[in-house]
């Protein structure tokens, strides 16, 4: 009988003022199994670094996209995190038999779906998902710094420091800030 494809399904960056939220979605090769999967949050950038390289060689099937800064102003973070899970999991090559994903919320899959509250830390297949969005957006974030340096997204990626919160007051915001997002808005005066 053949094993049952099961995907981790997770998201980065639903805080942030600027950039997309950016989702990913793994399938484990329970004859590669990978140590050390962990919550992102819980890892140093070396380690995540290291275990996105291993997912990616090691993994049956992957898959990491994006919402837009657009989609999250005309949906609301919370929809845009939901399309980009979606479209992670439609990257896929194949329609997995069960989805795992981070929260208390399904994304509305083709598949049986089960959310899980802290699955980052308790199944390694959204661990995987985990680290992939995160170095995923990290990467995104470090070529808008490179663009817009004013910003520093390279250092905070997007989220509202202190030293973002600064750059937006005194720069205004770039066309890859949330509009929808307060800190945003009281910036441009809505």
């Amino acid at each position: 009988m053949q094993s049952q494809l099961v995907v981790g399904v997770d998201e980065a960056g639903r805080g942030p003022l600027a950039g997309p939220v950016t989702a990913a979605a793994v399938i484990l090769n329970p004859s590669r199994p990978i140590e050390g999967l962990d919550d992102s949050k819980k890892l140093s950038a070396a380690r995540r670094k290291q275990l996105e390289k291993e997912v990616i060689e090691n993994s049956l099937y992957w898959c990491v996209a994006c919402a837009s800064v657009q989609e999250i102003d005309d949906l609301n973070i919370l929809q845009a995190s939901m399309l980009a899970m979606r479209r992670a999991v439609t990257g896929l090559t194949v329609l997995p038999d069960l989805a795992l994903v981070d929260g208390n919320r399904a994304p509305g899959l083709e598949c049986k779906t089960k959310p899980v509250v802290g699955g980052d830390r308790l199944h390694p297949e959204i661990s995987a998902a985990s680290i992939l969005a995160k170095e995923a957006r990290d990467r995104l974030m470090c070529e808008l710094a490179q663009a817009f340096p004013v910003y520093g997204f390279e250092r905070h990626k997007g989220y509202p420091t202190r030293v973002h919160i600064q750059a937006l007051v005194q720069h205004g915001a770039s066309i890859h800030h949330r509009r929808s997002f307060a800190p945003v808005r009281r910036v441009l005066g809505v």
